[in-house]
């Protein structure tokens, strides 16, 4: 008795035709997937906005405590009349400035010329 064997290799294969019910399945398969990636980057997203948001407000925070830390009452004043000085050298001030107690800012009315 003669046996003959076939010795398969290599197979290419160009073209597989599946079922309509089964490339349906994997094209909703890959589409759930992909809602799923989606999904999971927008939680990144807004978790690393989220984040950004916080270190500004902290900065802005520290920035304040710093500042208030540094003014008194005599530093305010002194702003407060740099500006007003500011204001009656402009030749379009139509401002009126009140100061808030006995001894506050002066008064500008009209325009300066």
């Amino acid at each position: 008795m003669v046996r003959q064997y076939v010795q398969v290799n290599e197979v290419l294969v160009r073209d597989i035709t599946l079922p309509p019910t089964i490339k349906t399945a994997i094209e909703n398969k890959l589409k759930q997937e992909q809602e799923s990636l989606e999904y999971v980057f927008k939680l990144e997203k807004a978790q690393k906005e989220a984040q950004r948001i916080e270190i500004d407000a902290k900065g802005k925070a520290r920035a304040n405590e710093i500042l208030s830390a540094s003014l008194t009452d005599k530093i305010l004043r002194e702003k407060g009349i740099e500006a007003t000085l500011k204001l009656a050298e402009s030749p379009n001030t139509k401002v009126v400035v009140i100061g808030n107690s006995k001894d506050g800012l002066p008064i500008i009315l009209g325009e300066q010329k």
